[in-house]
């Protein structure tokens, strides 16, 4: 799978008062059918996309689907097959922040709803980066609640994590044939000296968090002591171990050159660019949840040459390759985003309206370097890699390939499938 995305940030600021929407700084609303004549301009047939939340889900029960009717229709007539994205770091105002207990049961409404209206789309992220979306609204104090605790940090990845696995319920509830990508940011810890070791390590366990909750995987006990003493239950706890979806997950994760850390003795840390490589950490996330793994994000700045995004392209190409030739299934790899983007050079912190070039298309939606090297990395590589779809437990469906969704084929597949995994 090929892939791009176009991206659907909304988290509030200034105490919840200010909202960062990315596809309206980036003029989606008025332009997505240029946009997605920018994806086919590519070849690209995999996006990733979503509705925003904020206005799209309106209450309990009430829901505007005016934006993603004619946006998804357009998606299927083009035959460009959506990964949506339904939670991208951050939540309608009436719902508040991460720290609400409610999220969970509100966001698996708003996940069926979804699967309901549009039972074709096969292809989810239910929530984008919880482990991200937790640390910068409750552990960095960044985003929504702006809080700065462990116990909000736990309190807000607990929720967010069930909600994730909540909704992966709904939506199989309708789409029994339903794959979940998870798009995970992908962290390495380096000490910088023995006295660094300790801290190093806890972190190199904390970055693990999101995702053994989520695939319902233990975690060791440092980090069971460190949930269960700041606020998570052991029923809570129980809950995550007892619902397990993994035979319906692709390990999607995102790398950029900001994802390696370098950790001191007293505690803080600064990027340590790229050391290890997106094939090592991958490797690590591999050994530990043994699913099939998509590169779901990366990108680099288009610099004063000119080639320097084209040059991280071509390296985390040849980063997956190295995965595909050392045995680890790999299904796809995404460039993210289709347009330059706005204000990530302050992590959406502040709205200044600062464009960081590092889409493949620019803001008037010229194609950049980038963007043709990737349309020319799709065109030599899209038929020499052989099909990997038998990994899946759960097979990938072309849009042109499944005609209308038949739900009763998808239940006798998915007992199929499950009694595979559990195999």
């Amino acid at each position: 799978m090929f892939a791009t995305g176009i991206e659907n940030s909304i988290p509030t600021i200034n105490n919840g008062k200010t909202r960062v929407d990315q596809m309206e700084a980036c003029d989606h609303y008025r332009r997505w059918r240029e946009d997605f004549d920018c994806i086919q301009e590519i070849g690209i047939n995999y996006l990733r996309y979503g509705p925003p939340i904020y206005k799209t889900y309106l209450g309990p029960g009430r829901y505007d689907w005016s934006f993603s009717d004619v946006t998804f229709a357009e998606l299927k007539r083009r035959d460009i097959t959506p990964i949506v994205d339904l939670c991208h770091f951050g939540v309608p105002d009436w719902i508040g922040n991460f720290q609400n207990p409610d999220f969970p049961q509100l966001f698996a409404q708003y996940a069926g709803a979804f699967a309901e209206r549009y039972p074709w789309v096969q292809l989810y992220t239910p929530i984008n980066e919880m482990f991200i979306c937790a640390v910068f609204s409750a552990k960095y104090g960044w985003w929504n609640e702006q809080l700065q605790d462990d116990r909000s940090f736990v309190t807000a990845l607990k929720h967010i994590v069930r909600a994730n696995v909540m909704g992966m319920i709904e939506i199989l509830k309708r789409r029994h044939d339903a794959i979940f990508i998870q798009s995970e940011s992908s962290e390495y810890y380096h000490a910088d000296s023995p006295a660094a070791i300790g801290r190093a390590e806890i972190l190199n366990q904390m970055r693990f968090l999101s995702l053994d909750l989520n695939y319902g995987r233990r975690v060791n006990s440092d980090m069971y002591e460190y949930l269960l003493g700041n606020g998570m239950t052991k029923e809570e706890y129980d809950w995550f171990l007892n619902h397990r979806l993994k035979q319906n997950c692709i390990f999607g994760n995102d790398y950029y050159m900001l994802n390696e850390h370098r950790v001191f003795a007293d505690g803080h840390t600064v990027a340590a660019g790229e050391t290890f490589g997106y094939c090592e950490i991958t490797r690590q996330y591999y050994n530990r949840y043994r699913l099939p793994v998509m590169h779901t994000e990366t990108n680099l700045w288009e610099g004063p040459h000119g080639d320097e995004a084209v040059k991280w392209l071509w390296k985390e190409w040849a980063n997956v390759l190295r995965l595909r030739n050392v045995g680890i299934p790999t299904v796809g790899f995404t460039w993210y985003s289709l347009i330059d983007q706005i204000d990530w050079d302050t992590a959406l912190r502040e709205k200044n309206g600062n464009v960081n070039p590092l889409g493949l298309f620019d803001l008037d939606r010229n194609i950049r370097n980038v963007g043709r090297a990737y349309k020319q990395l799709i065109a030599d590589w899209r038929d020499v890699l052989p099909a990997q779809s038998v990994c899946l437990v759960v097979p990938i469906k072309k849009l042109g390939e499944q005609g209308e969704y038949d739900d009763d084929d998808a239940a006798g597949r998915s007992a199929a499938n499950q009694t595979m995994a559990a195999e």
